[in-house]
């Protein structure tokens, strides 16, 4: 049961942060000024941009990739609602095409109640889906999924956290020992083109001085 109650725990992280995010994208919908019929397709590009990361977000978590397949393996009364919540998806998909398909040149105003609707819809239909995994998905697998799958969960979940957490570190790392590599050479060869050009001008300056006076010594 502790097994089944981490996960799910982390779950709900998940869908709290889209939570999050679509209330923020209907405050900058809430934001925009009353009185105008239009858009700029800059803003409005911008708010797709923030819609699609949402939406990919969500399409991307956890639960549809771990959990979901869980629930298939063990049992056939969750196909009805896993198709439902397959429906609500694809209508979210929908309402944010038709609102990526009002943004044209850069020129070109976006009308705004047929964007803002766009976008509302698709913000609607994603927070109709989490209410419906929360309230029906989750007591459902709690119900019918055992500890040894609930443990396999959670171990997948812990590697795939562990992943991403080394893909962050990865360029990090790769820029520390560029820079390591960069101290390791010769100190001529750190010099930057100016500097170690006026050394090599400055050396043979003071070269040629020195034949020359050696030449007026023997005359």
């Amino acid at each position: 049961m502790l097994t089944s109650t981490y996960t799910l725990v982390a779950l709900s992280v998940e869908q709290n942060q889209v939570r999050a995010a679509l209330q923020s994208l209907v405050e900058d919908l809430h934001a925009l000024p009353g009185d105008i019929t239009t858009l700029a397709a800059g803003r409005a590009a911008q708010l797709c941009a923030s819609l699609r990361q949402t939406y990919d977000n969500c399409h991307w978590r956890k639960l549809d990739k771990f959990l979901v397949p869980a629930l298939r393996r063990h049992t056939a009364a969750a196909d009805g609602l896993l198709r439902d919540l397959e429906q609500l998806s694809s209508s979210a998909a929908e309402a944010m095409y038709a609102a990526e398909s009002c943004v044209g040149p850069a020129d070109r105003p976006v009308p705004r109640e047929h964007f803002c609707g766009a976008v509302e819809r698709c913000v609607a239909v994603l927070r109709r889906r989490l209410e419906r995994e929360e309230h029906e998905l989750f007591p459902l697998a709690r119900s019918v999924v055992g500890t040894d799958a609930w443990f396999a969960i959670a171990n997948q979940m812990l590697a795939h956290d562990a992943m991403a957490r080394e893909r962050r570190v990865a360029p990090r790392r790769g820029s520390l020992l560029a820079d390591a590599a960069l101290f390791q050479r010769e100190p001529f060869e750190r010099e930057p083109p100016p500097a170690r050009y006026a050394l090599q001008n400055a050396a043979q300056c003071f070269d040629s001085g020195h034949r020359h006076a050696a030449m007026s010594i023997a005359h």
